[in-house]
């Protein structure tokens, strides 16, 4: 069993949710947790929490604690306002007990978590959002798909969905926690993800690799990949992902892997 595993949600919560997830987190294991776009609902630590869009690495260092299982649910860029009810930018950057977002619900649920099993404690998170019946913003949901296009610009954006740039960032803030070029940067990481995670794989199953890569047109340089990702420039590309994520390139794609979103 991986320490780190998703789940499809329930069909009812597809619009807003991504996943149901798990994680064990194994004694002196240091966790990083990057910008996804997405809001958490946790159980961290026995307590429940809402855990807002980031904008940059989050670092927990190595506990000495035995082996503990962490569960969540990750709400879909777009849905976090409709489904907590305030404007996601309340929650940006920061852990907030879910009791004091959800004074009506979130004290019983927090005790229904504490004495249910693991499966348990999914579906209890799942039903509860279910009940919400929130439904994502569409306007910044189209946004989000859009902005995960290499190239795309705000303006163009807005224009496509017949809003202004300013219209297009108050409906960000509000369902996301931050504003489009945020989003965008995202965006954009999660793409050098995804073709480093191909390009990763290609190399690993084809013996003449060069020749397999240029056949499939998958980006084999880091480089090549962040072009493709629609960075500017190599340089470009390493001082977001710095940003966004506290490493070097190299280093933070040795084992990256593209979560749900």
């Amino acid at each position: 069993m991986t320490p780190y595993r998703e789940l499809a949600p329930p069909t009812g919560l597809l619009p807003v949710v991504a996943c149901l997830w798990e994680h064990d987190v194994p004694p002196g294991h240091e966790q990083r947790i990057i910008p996804d776009g997405c809001v958490d609902i946790v159980r961290l630590d026995g307590e429940l929490v809402v855990v807002g869009a980031d904008t940059g690495p989050v670092v927990a260092g190595p506990g000495a604690e035995p082996s503990s299982r962490t569960s969540g649910i990750r709400l879909r860029p777009g849905a976090a306002g409709a489904v907590l009810g305030i404007p996601a930018s309340e929650v940006r950057d920061q852990r907030v007990l879910l009791a004091d977002v959800w004074p009506d619900v979130g004290p019983a649920l927090a005790d229904a978590l504490s004495v249910a099993d693991p499966a348990g404690r999914l579906d209890l998170l799942a039903r509860t959002v279910l009940q919400r019946k929130a439904e994502r913003d569409g306007l910044v949901a189209a946004a989000a798909r859009r902005l995960g296009v290499p190239g795309s610009r705000i303006s163009g954006v807005a224009g496509d969905l017949g809003v202004s740039e300013r219209h297009l960032h108050r409906r960000t803030v509000d369902a996301v926690g931050y504003g489009p070029k945020m989003l965008g940067r995202v965006a954009r990481l999660r793409r050098l993800i995804a073709l480093s995670t191909a390009a990763a794989a290609s190399m690993a199953g084809c013996t003449a690799a060069s020749a397999g890569l240029a056949e499939r047109g998958t980006p084999s340089s880091l480089a090549e990949r962040a072009a493709a990702a629609g960075y500017a420039s190599q340089a470009h590309m390493s001082d977001e992902v710095r940003r966004l994520t506290g490493l070097t390139p190299v280093r933070f794609l040795e084992d990256a892997a593209l979560t749900a979103a």
